[in-house]
């Protein structure tokens, strides 16, 4: 099961976003931590560390609660036109993609360090 497999089935996603949303944003979010323009996990976290997000994404790769980031703070780390290209790829508004990359990208860089390690293929 890959880290992005139990999104489609959440809850939390369909509520927001209905079902084609929910379909969708496992794929977005491979575009934003995978190999899309982003330059894969690593690039990611890089740039929110950049960004003084430091002590969240140290939360989501070690042990223990993940911190949360917010949508305006995720928007600034992927760069507007990078999100606003998304949603419209994906036919989502802008604020919800964001909101909902927030809530997931914790989690989902939270899955990919089970060992407390980015992997080496990030």
């Amino acid at each position: 099961m890959g880290i992005l497999d139990s999104l489609e089935n959440s809850p939390e996603l369909k509520g927001m976003l209905g079902q084609l949303g929910a379909a969708v944003i496992p794929v977005v979010l491979g575009e934003v931590m995978g190999n899309g323009g982003q330059g894969g996990l690593s690039a990611i976290v890089a740039k929110l560390e950049q960004a003084g997000l430091g002590e969240q994404v140290k939360s989501w790769i070690g042990a223990g609660q993940n911190l949360p980031i917010t949508a305006e703070q995720l928007q600034q780390v992927l760069g507007s036109d990078t999100v606003k290209q998304l949603a419209a790829r994906f036919n989502i508004p802008v604020d919800q993609l964001s909101q909902v990359l927030a809530q997931q990208l914790p989690g989902a860089v939270d899955s990919a360090s089970p060992n407390g390690k980015l992997p080496h293929t990030a």
